[in-house]
């Protein structure tokens, strides 16, 4: 037997392999007896037994109780230990940074949010508002900076792999600097991965949603902003510069084109493209020429949702708006699925999807499945938290 990259298998390997997937069955099962992880490894008792005495000593598993309702003494049952490390999670958006502490098991400890300022520096608002979130995350979880071993900061936008900059974020302002990855790792103390916000609602749902048995999916972002996240093979396509799924810089007939490249509107919702079609605005002042008034898209949606005649038309304006987008990417990734995520898809909820088929229907393209998001809370944060926990849980749980 060879290890990793054709290691030869000897005794050292070849116990770090078994360690990485007894820890791994920990994670998936939960608790196990030594019995039950030696028959999901195929190791013996002796091998098992040697195994979780190793692993309790690096302080990575634990005793957990017993089990009953067995014949013969209670065996003991073992888990992951869930202080072997700890991952951060933070979700920005043009309103502010919601961060979120979790253990290595996955479970959340502490949650805090803070609200985007003005009238700031540029570096208070990346830096400092990111620490402030940070911190007051660690303190709901009774925890410190220095216990983190792996965060994970999503945002719109990209970075380009080039330079180190944050592109297509223009609303987010302070965010450009080309060091924004060293800055930020440097504020919070530990290694900090950078990932487009739709990117990781796709991991999200990958994990927790609709998409779980799809390897080839693209996730269609409908909110203030616009964008997509094309999974193929199981992965993320990131493009050139990081910017492939920017759709909301998509001409399209009957939008307006954004001018002046990725990085030149001051918000969202400004430019041109798809996003001037179906984002949150476009939707409110839709409904508006429709005799519905509502302050945001849920609202307007909701509200049309109940409105015969009116609200129809808007739906169905709507979802011809969104299958004018969503077919060019149909036609160029011929997708097993497309979900449809953030606030605009889930207020106009089975309805809009509806519409949104029935479009389809005749078209000379690819029939992908379409399904609603099924990720609730907020899946940019659940998908930060799942990238931190697989870097986290790379490093820790390797014995080698």
């Amino acid at each position: 037997m060879t290890g990793a990259a054709g290691t030869p298998g000897t005794p050292r390997v070849l116990r770090a392999m078994n360690d990485r997937a007894a820890l791994e069955l920990l994670v998936a099962h939960g608790p196990l007896t030594r019995t039950r992880l030696g028959e999901l490894t195929g190791l013996s008792k002796p091998t098992a037994s040697q195994l979780l005495g190793r692993l309790a000593a690096a302080g990575l598993v634990r005793v957990t109780g017993t089990a009953a309702g067995r014949p013969g003494p209670n065996a003991q049952l073992y888990e992951i230990n869930p202080a072997a490390a700890h991952v951060l999670a933070l979700a920005v958006d043009h309103d502010g940074v919601t961060a979120a502490v979790a253990d290595i098991t996955g479970a959340v400890l502490g949650e805090y949010r803070v609200a985007a300022t003005t009238g700031t520096d540029a570096r208070d608002r990346t830096t400092g508002i990111v620490t402030e979130a940070a911190d007051g995350a660690l303190a709901a979880a009774g925890l410190r900076t220095g216990d983190v071993h792996q965060a994970v900061v999503g945002t719109p936008g990209a970075l380009d792999p080039r330079s180190g900059e944050l592109r297509y974020a223009p609303h987010l302002p302070g965010w450009q600097s080309r060091t924004l990855r060293d800055d930020l790792a440097a504020a919070l103390g530990t290694p900090v991965v950078i990932e487009n916000d739709v990117n990781l609602a796709a991991v999200a749902e990958q994990h927790l949603g609709t998409a779980q048995d799809f390897d080839d999916f693209v996730l269609v972002w409908v909110d203030e902003g616009i964008g997509a996240a094309v999974v193929l093979g199981g992965r993320p396509l990131r493009g050139a510069t990081g910017g492939a799924g920017e759709i909301g810089y998509m001409p399209l007939p009957g939008a307006p084109l954004a001018r002046g490249g990725p990085d030149a509107a001051a918000r969202p919702d400004a430019g041109g493209g798809f996003q001037k079609l179906v984002s949150s605005p476009a939707i409110v002042e839709l409904a508006r020429d429709h005799g519905i008034v509502a302050p945001t898209a849920a609202k307007a949606l909701a509200q049309a949702l109940r409105t015969p005649g009116a609200g129809e038309a808007v739906l169905t304006e709507l979802a011809r708006r969104l299958v004018s987008g969503l077919a060019s990417v149909v036609a160029v990734v011929d997708p097993e699925l497309v979900v449809l995520s953030g606030k605009v898809p889930q207020a106009g909820g089975t309805r809009l999807l509806e519409l949104v088929e029935a479009e389809f229907t005749g078209l000379a393209l690819p029939r992908p499945q379409l399904r609603l998001s099924t990720v609730e809370e907020s899946p940019i944060l659940i998908g930060a938290l799942r990238t931190a926990l697989a870097a986290a849980r790379d490093a820790v749980f390797d014995t080698a």
